[in-house]
Order: structure tokens, then sequence, then C-alpha cells
């Protein structure tokens, strides 16, 4: 069976509180035994977003997902994915930084920014289309939506 990707990585997550998963082949085997036919590399992206990290065990080390949000840092490749896909445009105005997206799609935004740990930045809050981030006084708007517009491939004209 398809499953779509929200459903898929809720699986997972499960699989990964109650199975010891060395693997990503062997989480498409669990998947599989299930039903849900995935490949290697879509579960290597599911486990990228879900902020899956290896833990060393007694026997080698197992996928796990930290249990608070504060600890799921998302891989640096993650962030630059997920702007290149999702922002179409970045503004910026003292210590404010405003990304749009399309409908729907900011809090894809705002939680893969909330999980890369960017420097200068105090937190997001995301809307339909719209995310807000607040950059510090020290490093200021401008500087982290400059850095924004460079991860998602804008220029600066693209983003007015």
């Amino acid at each position: 069976m398809r499953l779509g990707k929200n459903q898929r990585q809720h699986r997972i997550a499960q699989m990964l509180r109650q199975e010891s998963v060395s693997s990503q082949d062997h989480l498409v085997e669990l998947l599989a035994a299930q039903g849900v036919a995935v490949t290697q590399a879509t579960v290597s992206r599911d486990l990228d977003d879900l902020g899956a990290v290896k833990v060393p065990t007694g026997g080698g080390s197992v996928y796990a997902i930290p249990e608070l949000p504060s600890e799921q840092v998302a891989p640096d490749d993650h962030l630059k994915r997920v702007l290149g896909e999702w922002v179409v445009a970045v503004g910026c105005s003292h210590n404010l930084v405003v990304l749009n997206t399309p409908p729907g799609s900011a809090h894809v935004v705002g939680s893969a920014i909330d999980r890369s740990a960017v420097h200068g930045v105090l937190g997001t809050v995301a809307g339909d289309d719209t995310v807000l981030v607040v950059a510090t006084e020290d490093v200021g708007g401008p500087l982290v939506a400059a850095d924004f517009r460079s991860l998602a491939g804008l220029t600066e004209e693209e983003s007015s």
C-alpha cells in the first residue's frame, strides 16, 4: 500500500520508538512487512525530516527521534532544501524577517528554521502562507533575511 508522506513518517516514528532499527534497509524491510512499499532513498529523506539520529547501543547503533523538539536539530542541507522548495519571497524590517510561501506551506518552513538552530534567530511564527522570523538585535533582520535569500536561491530583486 502507498501511504502519504505524513502517514508514512508517523509510522516510521512509531517503529523507531518500538523497535531497534539499525539501518535504513532494515526500516524498508519493516515497512514492507506491514505492506508499505517504500525505497531506501525515501526512508532516508523521511528520517532526515523527522530529525532522527543514530544513537549508540551495546551492540552498535540504532535510529532514534529525540523526544524534545529542541533536541531535533536538522542537518544544514535540510534547511536549504526546504527554503529552496517553499520560500518564494523574503522581506525584512529591523529585527523581523517575513518569508512568503505558497498557501498551506508556512508551517513546513517555520519548523525547518526552528529545528535548524539558525544563528541570530529567536523564533518563528507560521501562518498559512507567511512565516514571521524574529531575529536577535545583535544580528538583525537584514542579515538573517540575506542568509535565507541565499539558502532559498533568491536574489533581493526577486524577493521584493
